[in-house]
């Protein structure tokens, strides 16, 4: 159950990193808002998660959820280069987050 809660705070935390870019420097009520709420669910849902997970775990599972995501939308969303670098070095990470899911303690 802690590995799902952990997925969830991850998807998050994609949302506030990607709501940052439409708060405009936090002069959007709305999208500051709804940031502001992701961060929120995203922090208490890792706290929750790191009960029962290793900490540097699941923090850097936690951590690489957001970057892929974020990476991802910043792709589809942004017009961002997809470069074939680029990809590969989102590829590490998630067998990274891999990696530590299957041959981490917890």
């Amino acid at each position: 159950m802690a590995w799902a809660i952990l997925f969830v705070a991850g998807l998050f935390e994609i949302g506030w990193a990607v709501g940052l870019k439409y708060t405009q420097g936090f002069t959007k009520l709305w999208p500051t808002i709804g940031t502001g709420v992701s961060l929120v669910l995203s922090m208490g849902l890792l706290g929750w998660a790191v009960k029962t997970l290793p900490l540097g775990t699941a923090y850097a599972v936690w951590t690489g959820i957001g970057a892929v995501g974020t990476a991802i939308l910043g792709m589809l969303l942004f017009q961002e280069p997809a470069t074939a670098a680029r990809l590969t070095c989102i590829g590490l990470i998630v067998a990274g987050i891999v990696g530590l899911k299957f041959f981490a303690n917890g």
